[in-house]
């Protein structure tokens, strides 16, 4: 079954580029594109794409909060953010706000149809750069105890605490105070975003 794709951007050579690329693929269907926030929403009410490729930089709502927006109200709907910027600052805030995927807009087709694949299916997809950026991450930054490390792996597991507590004979309270510790050391907000850190800082 071909996967539903819509794209937002403020620029219409961009969209026309990627439309271009992408159409003509049997695993593709082209839902249309949005050039502004408001469009994008409007077209949500009626019909819903599997994957957006959502710009990062747009003039009237940045793609960072129109991210938190769309998957706030369309928890379904899988987020490419697509950018120039190859920043962590970028990328970081639009994963944490709900995007399953970073791709810069020197992609090549091969990478752009690997990204809405994977994203797709429910998974991570980051284009080589934008790994590299966030592997790239100061470690120096996040320091775990040995005890942390074996409760962040059994976290991203999908252990509960309960579980993690039989696994290494400790109390559930000690486990939740790790896992609180865990997502103030990665300042991430929730537990995905902890395991989507951990695992593009190759920490497990």
């Amino acid at each position: 079954m071909a996967t539903k794709v819509f794209i937002v951007d403020d620029h219409f050579m961009v969209i026309e580029g990627i439309r271009s690329l992408i159409q003509n693929d049997s695993n593709i269907e082209w839902m249309g594109h949005a050039t502004h926030a408001n469009s994008c929403l409007s077209f949500l009410q009626n019909q819903l794409p599997d994957v957006i490729l959502m710009d990062v930089s747009m003039p009237d709502m940045n793609g960072i909060d129109l991210c938190a927006l769309v998957k706030q109200k369309y928890p379904s709907v899988f987020i490419i953010g697509l950018s120039t910027f190859n920043q962590q600052s970028f990328i970081q805030k639009m994963m944490e706000n709900g995007a399953s995927g970073y791709v810069l807009k020197n992609a090549t087709k091969v990478e752009l149809l690997e990204a809405i694949s994977v994203v797709g299916k429910g998974k991570v997809y980051m284009s080589f750069e934008v790994a590299e950026t966030m592997k790239n991450k100061p470690a120096s930054d996040i320091i775990l105890t040995r005890r942390e490390k074996e409760v962040l792996k059994l976290i991203a597991d999908g252990m509960t605490n309960n579980e993690i507590a039989k696994n290494l004979f400790i109390s559930s309270t000690t486990i939740d105070t790790h896992r609180k510790n865990l997502l103030e050391k990665f300042d991430a907000k929730n537990t995905a975003v902890l395991i989507k850190m951990a695992t593009q800082m190759q920490i497990i």
